[in-house]
């Protein structure tokens, strides 16, 4: 079984069941936890932990958990109330299909899980590690992490933001829960404090290309690949990279922060090829 079909599996697991009263509510959470993308934060997160020589087995749940938590996030980032979009990889929005309602019960509801599904295999004997990683991943979703980063994009819509903004805004919105998982994958495995840090530069190095790299897809990508719509930044009259720096300049700096990326793993003593791939892989996306 590759990596991708044990996420999958682990996921479709945890979902709570449906012969109940809450059943439209478990719909609307499958909906959109199951509804496929690139599983790249469940995919750190066990990457990483098998780099610092620790068991997938045990890094499942935290793989597990940092999917829902974006999962959570992209519902309400689609809602009225923030990016007001009607489609998420190529199908409509949660909202669409379940009504605004229950699309915010559904990401609250995942949200919760997240912490539970964390927290399922603890042990006398993991329970450090444990904490740590559920500590790091509340800290870096929260008020000084990702929802920190989704107000700050709020409260600049329709202002010529500067880069200095924009930075602190997607280190916070984008690569905050990316940056997370890598550190979470290092946690759960035992890593030292240098390793982490490493895992830290590699997941916020690529968070804020991915960032760049979703800027750029908004003004060049074909709408039917990306499986949302493109140009919402313009309409919405959104500072981003591409707006600010040009799209030859944005496209340099995607490749420079993969480099340092990839030049961060060069610490470990693993095989951090995947890793490698995986950076590289992200840099040069169509979708």
């Amino acid at each position: 079984m590759t990596l991708n079909e044990r996420i999958e599996k682990a996921l479709a697991d945890y979902l709570p069941g449906k012969d109940c009263l809450e059943k439209r509510l478990i719909d609307s959470m499958e909906y959109s936890l199951l509804a496929g993308g690139k599983r790249i934060r469940p995919l750190l997160v066990l990457e990483f932990c098998q780099l610092c020589g620790g068991s997938i087995e045990d890094a499942v749940p935290f793989a597990c958990a940092v999917e829902m938590i974006h999962t959570y996030s992209l519902i309400h980032d689609d809602l009225p109330c923030m990016d007001n979009d009607d489609f998420r990889r190529g199908k409509p929005s949660n909202h669409k299909v379940y009504g605004e309602d229950t699309a915010l019960l559904a990401g609250d509801a995942l949200q919760a899980l997240a912490f539970k599904t964390a927290t399922s295999n603890i042990t006398q004997e993991n329970a450090y590690n444990t904490a740590r990683a559920v500590n790091n991943l509340a800290e870096y979703c929260g008020a000084n992490g990702m929802v920190g980063g989704q107000i700050i994009d709020l409260e600049n819509e329709g202002k010529s933001s500067g880069i200095d903004i924009l930075k602190k805004m997607d280190k916070k919105k984008t690569a905050a829960i990316i940056k997370s998982a890598c550190e979470m994958g290092c946690i759960v495995a035992g890593a030292g404090d240098e390793d982490i840090k490493r895992a830290r530069v590699f997941g916020e190095s690529i968070g804020i290309a991915f960032q760049i790299q979703d800027d750029i897809l908004d003004v060049t990508a074909d709408q039917s690949k990306l499986g949302k719509p493109v140009g919402s930044d313009k309409e919405n009259e959104k500072s981003t990279y591409v707006s600010l720096l040009g799209l030859e300049e944005c496209k340099s700096l995607v490749e420079s922060l993969t480099a340092k990326a990839i030049d961060s793993l060069s610490g470990f003593k693993g095989d951090s090829s995947a890793l490698k791939e995986l950076a590289l892989s992200l840099s040069n996306r169509e979708y």
